[in-house]
């Protein structure tokens, strides 16, 4: 019998970070004067609490999350991104959390971040903790080369996390039962890929997560404590 792929898939945002790292940016952008402060505040907190609620429509949040880079233009946003890295993402880079990546790279097993936030915030996070495969929401690019405020393909988000992760397998020359998963969320909306998986672990989940985790017997992670 040909032995298994093993993958460990990782959630970003509130698994791997103990922030958003999605809205965190949104409030870093406003703190730098890039958009109206109180009204940025309000729709960013309103979006955040559609995807806490599992309502958000990932196509909306994309266009109100991107507007800024794309009327900032490329150098401009890639030295803001830089910023954010350092004053916001670094210091909320925890040891175990780093750690538990070491520790899945070290036993063999290929890493992989799947996450709902876009590539543009996500690549150097995931370069930060190492690792190389990122599956993030892409964005599409104009005829310019700079971002248009449209997701390119399926978004990686729910029932997307699945389907782009079946992507990633089948470009490989993978299917789902060549391989043995982890994936670690904190979110239900992420349980389409929790129940893909052989082994799912609710990592800092939120109240609904943990409840399910425990009615299914699922592995149950505190990172963060």
């Amino acid at each position: 019998m040909t032995a298994k792929t093993k993958l460990a898939l990782f959630d970003l945002d509130h698994t791997l970070l103990p922030i958003d790292s999605d809205h965190a940016w949104g409030e870093f952008t406003q703190a730098i004067g890039w958009c109206d402060r109180a009204e940025f505040k309000r729709r960013n907190d309103e979006f955040f609490a559609q995807y806490q609620a599992g309502t958000l429509d990932i196509h909306d949040y994309v266009r109100f999350a991107t507007d800024a880079l794309r009327r900032r233009g490329a150098a401009e946003a890639m030295a803001a991104r830089q910023d954010f890295m350092r004053q916001v993402i670094g210091p909320a880079i925890r040891p175990q959390a780093r750690a538990l990546v070491d520790a899945h790279r070290a036993a063999g097993e290929q890493v992989v971040i799947v996450t709902a936030t876009n590539e543009f915030i996500t690549r150097p996070i995931a370069d930060a903790f190492g690792v190389d495969e990122l599956i993030a929401v892409r964005l599409e690019r104009g005829a310019d080369g700079w971002i248009t405020g449209e997701i390119a393909g399926i978004p990686s988000m729910r029932a997307g996390k699945v389907a782009r992760m079946g992507e990633w397998l089948a470009a490989r020359g993978l299917a789902w039962g060549q391989v043995e998963a982890t994936f670690y969320s904190d979110s239900t909306n992420d349980l389409p890929l929790l129940e893909r998986v052989r082994h799912p672990v609710a990592t800092n989940p939120d109240a609904r997560l943990r409840q399910i985790a425990r009615e299914r017997g699922w592995r149950i992670l505190d990172l963060f404590q």
